[in-house]
């Protein structure tokens, strides 16, 4: 009971940023363009800086060197989830023009702007590594496999853009991580006023990224919210087939608890904020997947303090 009531206040922490960043876009202060501009803010500045920090003054070269091996977890549980998606999505009949959006959307967590808050409020810093290590996996999936089959559902043929993936997965949070870590490695200490910009830069990640999710959910429209069949398909994949699957694999394997923990809890993030971007880019159902992040987004909200309660029996 302890653990519920304790995830309930660490989402309630997240909620509270995301109504004020709702009413602010209620109240005309925040437009598509602000939204834009703080996603550019969190993703390409405060993010980077918050990695560089934390990985630099919290972990030693045996920590990180550790992590490495445990990609294999997030990245076999996102291509088993990636072949269900087909068996769900010919389950449900989804339509052509949609099946590459929903396998994706099926398999591809929110591992920054849901993700990352959440586990910061529910384990504090000592979970940025772990959620790291999940970022990379997921990152990686999305900008080939998920916006190959995204890319699919558009007019054109789709086709693989080497170049184009490798700048999306070695993103500017990536590369704060990299730098994070040769810090660690080569015993490199940044002098304290670099170190204290850094930190209040930092700062901006986690609130900036829930008024993102609150600009988001008021410009997405509560107008337009329906639970469709392949709603049910899309929560399925993102609220009960990944934390099991993910449970599955780590649950007797030797490797931290936290690590579980914060593994089973990346793998039921609702569906990633970059779907509908990618969608419109290439001409398919930018709409559909709006809708289908608003309606994981809110609905994780319900979901994280059940699958909080649950992790904490894993050891």
């Amino acid at each position: 009971m302890t653990a519920f009531i304790s995830s309930v206040f660490g989402v309630l922490e997240i909620l509270i940023l995301i109504a004020i960043g709702y009413f602010l876009t209620a109240r005309g202060w925040f437009n598509d363009h602000s939204s834009k501009i703080i996603a550019k803010v969190v993703t390409q500045v405060a993010l980077p800086a918050y990695m560089i920090v934390t990985i630099a003054s919290k972990f030693t070269a045996p920590m990180l060197l550790r992590l490495l091996p445990d990609l294999f977890f997030p990245v076999l549980s996102m291509m088993i989830l990636f072949a269900l998606s087909f068996l769900v999505c010919y389950l449900l009949k989804v339509p052509h023009a949609r099946k590459g959006t929903f396998k994706s959307m099926f398999f591809n967590s929110n591992t920054v702007f849901i993700g990352l808050p959440v586990n910061l409020a529910l384990f504090g810093p000592s979970s940025l590594p772990y959620v790291l290590v999940y970022y990379m996996a997921n990152t990686t999936i999305f900008w080939t496999i998920g916006v190959y089959l995204i890319q699919g559902d558009g007019p054109r043929p789709a086709k693989f853009d080497l170049k184009k993936a490798l700048g999306k997965v070695f993103s500017p949070p990536l590369l704060g991580f990299m730098l994070g870590i040769v810090l660690v490695l080569l015993k490199i200490k940044l002098p304290t006023f670099l170190m204290a910009d850094l930190t209040y830069i930092g700062a901006l990640t986690v609130p900036g990224s829930m008024f993102f999710i609150g600009i988001a959910l008021h410009q997405a429209g509560w107008g337009k919210l329906r639970i469709s069949k392949e709603a049910l398909g899309i929560f399925s994949g993102r609220f009960l087939f990944a934390p099991l699957l993910m449970t599955a694999l780590v649950a007797f394997a030797p490797v931290p608890t936290l690590m579980k923990q914060i593994f089973i809890l990346q793998s039921c993030m609702p569906v990633m904020t970059n779907a509908p971007v990618v969608a419109k880019l290439y001409d398919a159902d930018s709409d559909y997947a709006a809708i289908m992040v608003t309606e994981t987004t809110l609905l994780s909200m319900i979901v994280i303090p059940i699958v909080m309660t649950c992790i904490q029996f894993i050891h």
